[in-house]
């Protein structure tokens, strides 16, 4: 399951976005620094109308989504990295994820307090990217130092320590461990690591209602430093997050299209987190259930199958495949079938997104 950290300075809108993002979330909103004390965790279904259309196709009992889980982690402050604030307990909480969700406030509220006491997104970025490349830095230094007896002896020693002398070159300059290209030996030395700037970011820009749709010089700021960082920006309101969690589910579209825009945060975000991490969605479809599966761009049909069961890896023989739009087109599997419109992929094919997967495998 795809795990994603929602982190920030305090009072920046990262409890109210985690809370509206999972509805039964109890974490605590409220307008004082670190008012989360431990990392609250939930589980949200991945918004996919194809998959309502597929269960429908096949009149399948049931209907799985994939899911992301969503970790609000406690407000970060200058000084984390040397224990100011919550310090290091929740620089750990944010090694446990696969991307980083960075709140960022691009709203003005004088009812708000902000921890630095005026509003600028770029800079409180920047504190935070200082302070996890900080504590990147420590570990880095520190699992250097116990290599050093090893590195006369041990050539995976000194194949670690050549990536980590990078790594930590790139760091003191402010850098992040992500943009440090490290070749196939070396990565698996260094991914047990779990470097925080590694880690993809996705910048949630949080911006009152009436930015939504057209974002403001707030917003703009932040995308020049992501398109600078190579990270995804997703623009956000917590506030209609939460005003969206109060509305029946037949009233979402017409309230979010008064606004302006045509998705809520949840599937804005999930879709910026798939594009920055290379995940791809592929169907099984059935009377018994019609399924979602997230996989990793360029996977073989094997690994696909693999995905659901490592025996379906192990066994595979062929897939039959058909895409998405063209199984609506033909209505049912029967008469794709008919139509000749199904395929048999083997050992080779790439899967591609949307694909509706059927798979032939031995025991």
């Amino acid at each position: 399951m795809l795990k994603a950290g929602i982190v920030g300075l305090p009072n920046v809108g990262k409890s109210t976005l985690f809370n509206a993002l999972v509805a039964n979330a109890q974490a605590e909103a409220a307008n004082y620094p670190f008012c989360t004390i431990e990392p609250n965790s939930g589980v949200v279904a991945v918004p996919d109308e194809r998959l309502e259309h597929l269960a429908v196709l096949s009149k399948s009992k049931e209907t799985i989504a994939t899911r992301v889980e969503f970790v609000d982690i406690a407000g970060l402050v200058k000084g984390a990295s040397q224990g100011e604030g919550l310090g290091n307990k929740f620089l750990a909480n944010i090694r446990e994820v696969d991307a980083i969700v960075h709140v960022v406030r691009c709203f003005d509220n004088d009812d708000v307090i902000h921890v630095s006491g005026s509003v600028d997104p770029v800079r409180d970025a920047e504190v935070i990217n200082l302070e996890l490349g900080l504590a990147d830095l420590a570990q880095v230094e520190k699992r250097r130092e116990r290599l050093i007896k090893q590195l006369r002896t041990s050539k995976e020693a000194q194949l670690e320590d050549g990536a980590l002398a990078r790594i930590q070159q790139v760091l003191e300059q402010g850098g992040a461990a992500r943009s440090v290209v490290l070749t196939d030996e070396e990565a698996p030395f260094i991914k047990p690591l779990g470097l925080l700037t590694a880690k993809p970011i996705i910048y949630a820009t949080n911006v009152s209602e009436d930015d939504l749709a057209a974002g403001n010089a707030f917003t703009a700021a932040v995308a020049d430093l992501a398109a600078k960082e190579g990270a995804e920006t997703v623009r956000i309101s917590a506030q209609v997050e939460a005003e969206l969690i109060e509305l029946p589910e037949a009233d979402r579209a017409e309230f979010l299209a008064g606004l302006g825009v045509e998705e809520g945060g949840l599937a804005s975000l999930i879709r910026a987190t798939y594009k920055l991490l290379g995940l791809r969605t592929y169907f099984t479809t059935g009377e018994k259930e019609t399924r979602a599966w997230t996989i990793k761009a360029g996977m073989s049909a094997p690994q696909a199958a693999g995905v659901i069961h490592t025996d379906f890896e192990r066994g595979f023989i062929r897939a039959q495949t058909i895409g998405y739009r063209q199984l609506l087109e033909a209505g049912s599997l029967a008469e794709a079938r008919n139509k000749g419109w199904l395929r048999a992929e083997g050992k080779d094919y790439i899967v591609e997104e949307g694909d509706v997967m059927e798979f032939l495998f031995n025991v």
